[in-house]
Parts: structure tokens; C-alpha cells; sequence
């Protein structure tokens, strides 16, 4: 006797007819942002200038949370300062509607601190270097899951707020940065400056980074909405952008609690378009344009440090080993020169000498010469004297 289960005497459930018009390709967009949403993303910040800009500040106002703890100024005696540049790391992760991202943050303590900083941006530019080399190295590999990827998507340069124009040393590092980086130039502490002198400090660098060709990073500017494509335009226009740093809540004059500095004439308000590009910076860092930093990062950056070392040495090769003393490149020219120099003085002293002492032996050769004239002259005088009295003459006489 044979039992019949439930399961095969209840019918099937009706399958879901597809009505959607098309072969549904339009999908491919819907499974990207579940596939997207699900893995998150990377993103990696540098923040690079002087000490005392307020780059922790700013990290910490871009991203509302403390991701970089400030500070401690009275412990600042207790530790002898660095000779080096240091490059500090500091990982969190945001979630924002379900959305994750892994955010690295790169700090630069010890830059630009010292009485001579040259050569202060080689630790800066090696460790780019270097992140593009271990990408490309995995990449190379047989597999290739779990790739560890910390190429710095963006690099934010502080500069201080002099008024004047930029310093020796920030074209220096302006200009190395640019071709290895997402370069964005900000104007640290925006309310030590009034609005024209702002402005006019703007231009000036403006004008430098065009004289000395300085690559920045260029965001799109035309889209087919016109509002995104004016937004575009706004926000590169403000390039450099001024900035202001704070984490602390005031309140101003008609009640409303803001982010920002109190001071006797007023407060200065973190996200105020009249007061600073807070705003702005933020809406291309995050709201606007992180994927195209990402994107321009692998597809520009990466691929032109990978296609140079690709020209320059077989696949597998590892990459030639950097002058451990490249900071000392200009001392040891100096020392050569001098070399140089001391060597030349010494050669045309010598040289001197010798023709001073050719001089001497043609002179004394010469008075050799006279003298030995003179005593032949003598030897004849006497020799005629002894003949002229030993003649038979004057013998008989």
C-alpha cells in the first residue's frame, strides 16, 4: 500500500507571470547599485600641510564623528620631535542609510615643521609611490582576491593663511603631488581673513598654480542636467577653497545653533557659503564626486605609474631600489663641487709654479750661457797672454 504525501497532492503555486515589456536589460543598473550597496566602498583621504592648519579639525567637521583624535598641547614637551616626516594612518568605517564605507584617512605629522624642509616631501611622494607599486604587485599575482587597496584617492594640501601667495615649498610639493594624486588645495582657517583679502589670496594662487603648472584635480563640468552642470561650475569656481574647522555648536545672533567659532564681533559658521567653501569642498568629497575621484585615481593616476614602470622593466621585476640618500643629493653635489674647485685652485697653482720655475731655469740657462761666454773669453785672453810671451821674439829679447 502506497501513501500519498500532502506535497504531492497540493497543487503549484501559480508562477509570477513577467509582464515587464523588453529583455529587461534596463535591470543591469538596479542589480549594480544592490551589488554596490551590499559591498560598500574604499575611500582614502590624505591631509597634508604644516602642523597647527587644523587638518584633524577639518577631518573631524567633514565627517561629523571623531575620527582623528585631536591633540594633547600639554604633552607636546614630552616627546622629542621627529627628524623625518611621518605618515600616520587612522581607519574607520561610516554607515549612513545602510550604506558602509571604509574610510582612510593619511596624515603628514612632521611636514613642513622644520627650519630646513627640503626634501621634506619624499616620504610623502614614496608612499604613493608605493601603494601604486603593491596594487600593481597583487594585480600580478595568480589570485587576486582580497586585494588590499590603499591608493590615496584624494590629497588635500592645507596652506597656511599668510594672505600673500604661496610659499617656496608648497610649489615644490604642489607640483609633485599633482601628477601622483587627486590634488585639492585648501586655504586653512579662512576666518583670519577678511573677505577682499580672501579673495585677492585666492587669485594669487590661482596665478602661481597656472605659472608653475600645477596639476589640481578637475571635476566634470557639463552634464545633461542643467542644475548639476551650474552646481559643477559653482563649486570649481571656489577652488581654492577656504575653509573652516569646527566641531563645537555656538549659537548666533538670531538663535540658531550652528557649527562654527564664536568671537567678540560675531561667530563664523562652518556650513555659511558667505563665510567659507565648507560646503562645497564637502559636496565634491563626498555628496558629488567621490566616485569620479575614485575612478580618475585607477583610471588616470594608477595606469600612468603602471604603464611607466611596465616601459622601464620586465613583468615581474621588481622596482628599482630608490637612493636611500636622495635628501643628501644636493649636499654631496656641493661637497663635489667644491672638490672641484680645490682641485682646479690646485692645478692652476701648480701650474704657476711650473712656469714659474721654467722661468727661473730659462733665466739661469741663460746666465749659464753669458757666463760661460765670459769665461771663454777669459780662457782665450789668457791663453793669447801665455802665447804672446812664450814667442821666440820676445824670448831673445
Amino acid at each position: 500500500m502506497t501513501t500519498v504525501s500532502p506535497m504531492d497532492t497540493a497543487p503549484l503555486p501559480p508562477s509570477e507571470p513577467i509582464t515587464s515589456p523588453g529583455t529587461g536589460i534596463a535591470n543591469l543598473p538596479n542589480q549594480r547599485h544592490k551589488i554596490v550597496a551590499k559591498n560598500g566602498a574604499n575611500f582614502t583621504l590624505m591631509v597634508c600641510g604644516e602642523s597647527g592648519v587644523g587638518k584633524t579639525t577639518f577631518v573631524n567637521t567633514l565627517f561629523t564623528s571623531t575620527i582623528k583624535e585631536p591633540k594633547n598641547l600639554n604633552k607636546r614637551r614630552t616627546k622629542a620631535p621627529s627628524k623625518t616626516v611621518q605618515i600616520q594612518i587612522t581607519r574607520a568605517e561610516l554607515e549612513e542609510k545602510m550604506f558602509k564605507v571604509k574610510l582612510t584617512i593619511i596624515d603628514t605629522p612632521g611636514f613642513g615643521d622644520y627650519v630646513n624642509n627640503r626634501h621634506g616631501w619624499i616620504p610623502i611622494v614614496d608612499f604613493l609611490d608605493d601603494q601604486h607599486e603593491n596594487y600593481m604587485r597583487q594585480e600580478q599575482q595568480p589570485c587576486r582576491k582580497g586585494v588590499v587597496d590603499m591608493r590615496v584617492h584624494v590629497c588635500l594640501y592645507f596652506v597656511k593663511p599668510t594672505g600673500h601667495t604661496l610659499s617656496p615649498l608648497d610649489v615644490e610639493v604642489m607640483k609633485r603631488l599633482g601628477s601622483r594624486v587627486n590634488l585639492i588645495p585648501v586655504i586653512a582657517k579662512a576666518d583670519t581673513l577678511t573677505p577682499s583679502d580672501l579673495a585677492k589670496f585666492k587669485q594669487n594662487i590661482r596665478d602661481v598654480i597656472s605659472a608653475q603648472n600645477i596639476q589640481c584635480y578637475s571635476s566634470p563640468i557639463e552634464s545633461d542636467d542643467e542644475t548639476t552642470t551650474k552646481r559643477n561650475v559653482n563649486i570649481m569656481a571656489a577652488m581654492p577653497f577656504s575653509v573652516i574647522g569646527s566641531t563645537q555648536d555656538v549659537i548666533t545672533a538670531d538663535g540658531r545653533k550652528v557649527k562654527g567659532r564664536e568671537y567678540s564681533w560675531g561667530v563664523a559658521e562652518v556650513e555659511n557659503d558667505d563665510h567659507c567653501d565648507f560646503r562645497k569642498l564637502r559636496s565634491l568629497l563626498i555628496r558629488t564626486h567621490m566616485l569620479d575621484l575614485i575612478t580618475t585615481t585607477e583610471e588616470n593616476h594608477y595606469e600612468n605609474y603602471r604603464q611607466i614602470q611596465m616601459e622601464t622593466r620586465k613583468f615581474g621585476d621588481p622596482r628599482a631600489e630608490k637612493d636611500e640618500n636622495a635628501k643628501f643629493a644636493e649636499e654631496e653635489e656641493m661637497l663635489r663641487k667644491n672638490f672641484t674647485e680645490k682641485v682646479k685652485s690646485e692645478e692652476t697653482r701648480f701650474r704657476q709654479w711650473e712656469q714659474q720655475l721654467l722661468s727661473e731655469r730659462d733665466r739661469l740657462h741663460k746666465e749659464l750661457e753669458s757666463q760661460s761666454e765670459k769665461v771663454k773669453e777669459l780662457q782665450f785672453e789668457v791663453e793669447s797672454y801665455y802665447n804672446q810671451r812664450d814667442s821666440p821674439r820676445n824670448i831673445r829679447k
